[in-house]
């Protein structure tokens, strides 16, 4: 059950903030964006993609924050988790470094207490490549691991799924990121 429920009282209209090549997401979109609070920014164009590849393999969906675009390859199903951690890297991008560094601190104690799962493969991977080294230096691959898990836990939280299997995270780490994003995210209107 998420959390957070808004009315997206700000009634910005789906088109100003996203563009759709393929109208078929848009509902989806609309439903998603109910759950979020109010976000502001340039639009963000939306397509579907007939294959897509990253580093580890196939993917789902690919952002390129300079473009301001989201290709997607997934299935119905699995947009609404897929799209909000997606869109998240754009706000991960403009939440400015103070509140970056706070979420740091939040998940370098996970890892200090040996918390093992996450709340999504794309932060779940990262998280076992890491070394102590990584951590303390603030290396890239920490801040990579960083960004994917925030988008993660903002998935996890948002789109309405209450169980997947990519949902590993013990219940106590959940409950302090659940109370991060309520103080952190909650609060104010995000940037995309």
């Amino acid at each position: 059950m998420p959390i957070f429920r808004f009315v997206y009282s700000g009634k910005v209209p789906i088109p100003s903030l996203f563009l759709f090549k393929d109208a078929s997401r848009r509902k989806q979109v609309g439903v998603l964006l109910r759950r979020l609070p109010p976000i502001s920014g340039a639009p963000v164009r939306i397509q579907s993609a007939h294959a897509l590849g990253g580093r580890r393999g196939a993917v789902h969906a690919g952002t390129f924050v300079r473009e301001r675009r989201i290709a997607f390859h997934c299935s119905r199903k699995e947009f609404p988790r897929i799209f909000v951690h997606e869109l998240f890297h754009f706000i991960w991008v403009r939440l400015g470094n103070p509140a970056r560094h706070s979420y740091e601190r939040l998940v370098k104690g996970e890892w200090q207490a040996a918390a093992r799962g996450e709340l999504g493969w794309s932060a779940e991977w990262r998280k076992r490549a890491l070394a102590a080294g990584d951590v303390q230096s603030r290396s890239r691959r920490w801040r990579e691991y960083c960004c994917e898990s925030f988008c993660d836990t903002a998935a996890w939280l948002f789109c309405g799924v209450r169980r997947h299997d990519e949902f590993t995270l013990a219940g106590g780490c959940r409950a302090r990121r659940r109370a991060w994003f309520a103080q952190r995210i909650e609060s104010g209107r995000l940037s995309i």
